[in-house]
């Protein structure tokens, strides 16, 4: 005699909101929490750093309009902040906010942490006298040398990360070294897993990319006026932080970093954040293109 099986427990959903840097993602996710009786958890690998606020463009309170946010001011910009440990935080509390009959809304542009959700296996963490000995391998090789070394061990990891994202590439390379496994390898393992969520993906995706430009520009000279030079000195005169920090080289601060240096002018610093913040811009838009089975608007 046939038994029937009982249907296995639908999973709880989680909206997924993605969009390129400066495309209004933490407004809408705002407007959907209140309509959804949602809880936002960032997606932002810049936003989890407390002190800075204005150069991540970090909603205030206000703007929060009482929604409660995860993940944001979690750490210290000295520390790190691993893919890894973005994953298993964000598991735990979508699991939590499901639990208490709320909607988990991820927002953010982070692509690699979207990424990291569905289809990455647990990956090592950091370990820092393995970077200490790739740093030293970028300044002596060159991060073409470096990027041509993944594409013998990881020829797929070394077609998806471009040699002008250094963090990407050096993790891939870490991730190597510590266990001898090429990260492909562990979206492929990923992969064969199921979620423990239903992923409901929404893309904002402005059509002009050339009004998109005009927003990053004019939104990078309010950051400015805002006194984001002076947010960066403070973090610059503590004296335990470096250029090499993820905090540091998030877009707009390191390049505010150099010109406390003295490496750069005004000017320069200006135009060179502008131009760093559109290649990120067209990164996530690359990364976007991917999500076909996501709803663009």
């Amino acid at each position: 005699m046939n038994t029937i099986q009982p249907e296995p427990p639908a999973q709880p959903p989680a909206v997924f909101l993605m969009g390129p840097t400066a495309s209004g993602k933490s407004g809408l996710a705002v407007k959907l929490a209140h309509a959804l009786n949602g809880e936002i958890i960032s997606v932002d690998s810049a936003l989890v750093y407390r002190d800075m606020n204005i150069g991540t463009a970090k909603p205030t309170q206000a703007e929060r309009e009482g929604i409660t946010h995860h993940l944001i001011d979690i750490l210290d910009p000295r520390e790190s902040f691993s893919t890894g440990q973005f994953k298993t935080q964000t598991y735990a509390l979508i699991a939590d906010i499901s639990r208490r009959g709320k909607l988990p809304i991820l927002a953010g542009g982070t692509m690699l942490y979207f990424n990291a959700l569905s289809n990455l296996a647990p990956l090592p963490e950091a370990d820092e006298s393995v970077r200490a000995k790739l740093d030293q391998q970028f300044a002596e090789f060159g991060k073409d040398a470096m990027h041509q070394r993944l594409a013998l061990i990881d020829p797929e990891s070394a077609a998806r990360i471009h040699p002008n994202d250094p963090q990407r590439l050096q993790r891939a390379l870490e991730v190597y070294e510590l266990t001898g496994k090429p990260l492909s390898q562990f979206f492929q393992e990923a992969q064969a897993s199921p979620l423990p969520f239903n992923p409901i993906k929404l893309v904002v995706a402005p059509p002009d990319r050339k009004l998109l430009h005009e927003q990053i520009a004019k939104r990078f000279r309010h950051m400015l006026a805002q006194g984001l030079v002076e947010e960066v000195e403070a973090l610059y005169r503590r004296g335990d932080l470096t250029e090499k920090m993820p905090a540091i080289r998030a877009v707009g601060y390191r390049q505010v970093w150099a010109y406390l240096k003295g490496e750069d002018d005004y000017t320069a610093m200006t135009e060179k954040a502008i131009a760093a913040t559109r290649q990120l811009a067209k990164r996530q838009f690359t990364w976007l293109r991917r999500e076909t089975e996501a709803a663009h608007f």
